[in-house]
């Protein structure tokens, strides 16, 4: 194939990969490069079995294609890439007769329809929980300024001091309470967009985390600094990434690393839109996983893994994604959890 061809693979909407004769990785597409959450700057040169785990099927296509001197198709193809997903594809191995490349691998996704369920599920879900979450507000606040009110009477009638502590009580916890119903569960306006660079909203972000779990807890910055700025909310993505770093230095209890990772995405559909490039965000972890019998649910509000949770900070975040125009999803096993948040970028 002659580098005359390449051009022509840039704008295809298959993800294709080329190999030298050592089966060294040579050439990717955008399409490749967004379905693995690979650049080509880190990935040319380097050996295919670097670039993705789980390589046995792919191994076996590889070689029956150089052996028949034929394309071979492998329509059941698990992959893995370095990001620990595991994809369910269609490959097709293609021996070329080039000095520059050897073999030809096209990549077609088993699971676009599944995803693009997922995302109209997805945003249906969203807008229940604002739904929901006005009338909860609504529901919650009334009582609470009687409660308030009343703390306050009985303080007048009580003579110790030591008695007026506990109608404090009440009254702080109500107003905290209150403030909280204003600040997550009343309607959000809309997002105030400007240019914003998303390394600083990750640098606040871990700034504040590790304040408050100092000791044993590990932040790793895996950044592309090559990103372009983000027309988004910058409260609105503080929140975003807050609520999922959080979440999960409170499931490791502190102890534990979590890896921050960027990276450019191209030729991205979300929720059946096409867009030229996007941002895509990580957020992994080496806690116990999100149990089984709440990742159906995990995005519900009032959904939470912890007995003192309350359950709104993933449908807020959820909430402000979709408000962005993105999607974001989650996998987990126990060891490894990673929930990834995709932007597009206009």
């Amino acid at each position: 194939m002659p580098n005359t061809f390449l051009p022509t693979l840039e704008h295809l909407a298959t993800a294709v990969i080329l190999l030298d004769e050592q089966s060294r990785i040579a050439y990717l597409n955008p399409a490749a490069e967004n379905l693995f959450a690979l650049s080509s700057k880190n990935t040319i040169g380097h050996p295919v079995q670097h670039a993705f785990t789980h390589t046995g099927q792919l191994s076996v296509a590889m070689q029956q294609a150089v052996n028949n001197n034929a394309s071979y198709i492998e329509h059941d193809l698990m992959l893995g890439t370095i990001t620990h997903s595991k994809l369910h594809l269609r490959c097709v191995a293609t021996p070329l007769q080039s000095d520059n490349y050897y073999l030809l691998l096209e990549f077609h996704p088993m699971d676009r329809p599944l995803k693009l369920a997922r995302e109209e599920q997805m945003l249906d879900q969203t807008q229940a929980n604002r739904l929901l979450l006005r009338n909860l507000a609504h529901e919650i606040k009334n009582p609470l300024g009687g409660i308030r009110g009343a703390a306050q009477l009985l303080e007048q009638e009580l003579d110790k001091p030591s008695l007026r502590e506990y109608t404090q009580v009440v009254i702080q916890e109500a107003d905290r309470l209150r403030s909280l119903m204003e600040k997550l569960l009343t309607p959000q306006g809309a997002p105030h967009f400007s240019a914003l660079n998303i390394h600083e909203v990750l640098e606040r972000v871990r700034s504040l985390v590790l304040a408050e779990m100092p000791n044993e807890l590990t932040i790793i910055r895996d950044f592309d600094i090559s990103l372009p700025y983000l027309m988004g909310d910058k409260e609105q993505m503080i929140q975003v990434v807050l609520n999922i770093v959080r979440n999960a230095a409170q499931a490791m209890k502190g102890q534990g690393t979590i890896i921050m990772r960027t990276r450019i995405a191209r030729q991205v559909t979300l929720i059946k839109k096409r867009h030229r490039l996007a941002i895509i965000l990580q957020i992994e972890d080496d806690g116990p996983g999100v149990p089984s019998h709440l990742r159906d649910k995990i995005f519900y509000p009032l959904v939470s893994g912890r007995p003192d949770g309350h359950g709104l900070g993933l449908t807020l975040a959820q909430d402000f994604v979709s408000q962005h125009q993105g999607t974001i999803e989650f996998e987990s096993e126990p060891g490894y959890t990673c929930f990834t948040v995709t932007l597009p970028l206009t």
